[in-house]
């Protein structure tokens, strides 16, 4: 049984959220890193302004010393130490005997050593109690008279840097927990999307061609892949109806010929002249077999056009001088017709493509235009001539091929462009189903476009390119 995409365990285990949590885990590291280095500097300069201030009161009680003596000094002592406040001091003279300060002795770790440094001290507490604090001092001597302790309270510095480490502590923890719940949420939604394009491709696998996958809305990088996904798949789609459709349609229309072919080499077997029934019977089984031919040649180069590229095989040149060619090769199969060839190219018009299949296209406009628009329509005197015209409009380029036939209905055009689609009235006519298919096929190759419109009467067939110009 298969975990959903959308559970826990799934979610913890996926490659997403493994990332996620590296990225978070690096930047907690980070983090913490600034963290050390910001508490490191804001201790070491709180201890900086103390220090100084402590050295610069040292330095004016030795020149205080120096002008007036040490009574003066001991005066100036006990007045600071009656004002209730930060600072800390003791003084006492050459025999160690305590003159002045809010200190009554020399802390222990301060008597070893002549710089000074910190220590802890007794203090009177709001309640009346004594309580232990911390404080740091310098150490200074007044000649051979005594010595000086200049000292600050740093309780409430500790306690703020006490303070300090332990709120980015807990701002840290907090951190971790949001990154994580960030990146579990990210890869919860992530894999919501993941397993919508799973599920859609498990349906499709087991036969279902007309799933699609689901959009979100949001418009973004998720949306647009699944936006292309979905129109590779109605491509699919669509090629999967056209291979059925062509499948259908070769067991319609090429079973008659088929079964055409096998009943003349019967019947020329069969023939009581013997020799020259033989004859006759496989030359006529020859031209049918030509006929299944060409019908297969055109279905696998209309299956080259749809999956090929022409970029290598694709020249400059003159559309115009391709019009005069083809017209000029198709004038005597018109006249036999009792029709005419009118062309109409007056400036050229250059074309970046694959000439020899838009030479094979146009001739198959001409070929059908010559073929159709031979039948008058009834009660209607209609010119017997075919037009091929090209031109520029729209910086594109135009070939355009009418005739003045029966036409198609305006509900057969799109499905005249499919592959063995023949209607009604052209099933007396010779042919495979595949001449305008092959058109269309060329048309879509090269980035252009086929219209079929209604000539009054005929039909109108048109083609539009990218110019050379826009290349």
């Amino acid at each position: 049984m298969k975990t959903p995409a959308n559970s826990l365990t799934s979610v913890l285990h996926s490659h997403m959220f493994g990332r996620a949590a590296w990225v978070a885990a690096l930047f907690v590291l980070a983090a913490v890193g600034i963290a050390i280095l910001v508490m490191w500097r804001t201790s070491d300069l709180l201890v900086s302004q103390v220090v100084t201030s402590l050295e610069h009161e040292a330095h004016a009680a030795v020149l205080e010393y120096q002008r007036h003596g040490l009574a003066h000094v001991s005066e100036t002592v006990a007045r600071k130490s009656s004002v209730k406040g930060p600072s800390l001091y003791y003084l006492e003279n050459a025999a160690s005997a305590y003159l002045a300060g809010n200190l009554k002795t020399i802390p222990d770790t301060l008597r070893g050593t002549n710089k000074g440094g910190v220590f802890r001290y007794s203090a009177i507490g709001p309640t009346g109690s004594s309580i232990e604090r911390s404080g740091v001092a310098l150490r200074q001597k007044l000649g051979a008279d005594g010595v000086l302790l200049v000292g600050r309270d740093i309780e409430d510095v500790g306690a703020f840097s006490s303070w300090l480490r332990w709120f980015l502590f807990a701002a840290f923890g907090a951190l971790t927990l949001a990154a994580i719940a960030a990146g579990y949420a990210i890869s919860r939604a992530f894999l919501n999307r993941l397993a919508a394009v799973n599920v859609t491709a498990q349906s499709i696998m087991q036969g279902d061609l007309n799933e699609r996958v689901p959009l979100s809305g949001r418009h973004d990088e998720l949306d647009d892949v699944s936006r292309n996904l979905n129109h590779m798949l109605d491509r699919i789609n669509q090629l999967m109806l056209g291979l059925r459709e062509v499948s259908d349609n070769i067991a319609h229309d090429l079973k008659t010929p088929l079964n055409r072919l096998r009943n003349r080499a019967e019947g020329a077997l069969r023939d009581p002249r013997g020799g020259d029934a033989y004859r006759e019977g496989l030359e006529r089984t020859i031209e049918e077999a030509d006929g299944l031919i060409r019908t297969f040649n055109a279905l696998l180069l209309i299956a080259r056009l749809e999956a090929g590229s022409i970029e290598e095989t694709a020249v400059t040149f003159d559309l115009a001088e391709i019009l005069d060619d083809v017209s000029e090769l198709y004038q005597p199969v018109a006249e036999e017709h009792g029709l005419t060839i009118e062309t109409f190219a007056p400036n050229p018009v250059q074309i970046h493509a694959n000439k020899q299949l838009i030479v094979q296209a146009l001739a198959n406009l001409i070929d059908n235009a010559i073929k159709y628009g031979r039948k008058a329509v009834a009660g209607e005197k209609a010119p017997l001539r075919v037009t091929a015209k090209v031109f520029v409009e729209d910086e594109l380029a135009v070939m355009e091929v009418g005739d003045h036939g029966p036409g198609i209905s305006l509900q057969d055009r799109d499905r005249v462009l499919k592959r063995f689609v023949r209607l009604e009235q052209s099933r007396t006519q010779p042919g495979t189903g595949l001449g305008l298919s092959l058109v269309a096929a060329v048309a879509r190759m090269h980035r252009g476009t086929v219209e079929l419109d209604d000539n009054n009467p005929g039909l109108r067939v048109t083609l539009k390119f990218p110019h050379q110009s826009d290349r």
